[in-house]
């Protein structure tokens, strides 16, 4: 859908697969963005360290769910290349390797196995990373993922779907505060009490 001319360009969402030892990270812009987005969060009780009887305080849980529509029907009338031989199948293989292991490093581990080596040092798994604007850059664990295939073209390639995500977002209690995603919902969150924050004085002015 063409925007009116003169309007300000919308950013758009996207989700992006950071690994450690890949430095271009693999980033997924939607085609259309989510009209609606569900946020759900759940606070957790604060629990205390056994040894120095100390409260630990959480962060609350939050889910978020959304849909991702993906259709080739301008690609189609353009007669472009991919879209006419694949259809849609390369967007989808692209949110669905979020969840996969790379069939790269499962053969490298069964070789190493049948070997009789013993993997001392684990790779650190990729980042996934849920972008929504500049405000909400979260590092996420996609829990559920379904795909509704709507329409398809005569080889049966999907041209039109709709994915729906749930994604649990990713704090400092499940991963180090040091680390990439634990510094990335660090930053978030102080965001978040600075907006807080902003939202207090307007309504201590009378602007709120």
């Amino acid at each position: 859908m063409s925007a009116f001319p003169g309007s300000p360009r919308t950013l758009k969402g996207a989700i992006a697969s950071i690994d450690p030892l890949i430095p271009l990270p693999k980033v997924i812009v939607f085609q259309y963005n989510p009209e609606t987005m569900t946020r759900s969060l759940t606070s957790r009780l604060a629990s205390y360290d056994k040894h120095e009887s100390t409260k630990i305080s959480l962060p609350p849980e939050e889910t978020i769910s959304l849909k991702i529509e993906l259709d080739a029907t301008d690609q189609l009338e353009k007669a472009d290349g991919t879209a006419v031989n694949m259809g849609i199948h390369p967007q989808l293989a692209a949110l669905e390797t979020l969840i996969y292991p790379m069939s790269v490093e499962v053969i490298a581990k069964e070789a190493l196995l049948l070997a009789g080596t013993i993997e001392l040092l684990p790779k650190s798994p990729p980042i996934t990373v849920f972008i929504w604007g500049v405000k909400r850059i979260l590092p996420v664990q996609i829990k559920s993922m379904s795909i509704e295939e709507l329409a398809y073209d005569v080889n049966l390639n999907p041209i039109r779907a709709e994915v729906s995500l749930d994604m649990q977002v990713l704090s400092y209690s499940d991963l180090k505060l040091s680390s990439v995603g634990g510094t990335m919902f660090m930053g978030h969150q102080i965001a978040k009490e600075l907006m807080a924050t902003v939202n207090m004085v307007n309504t201590i002015s009378g602007n709120g």
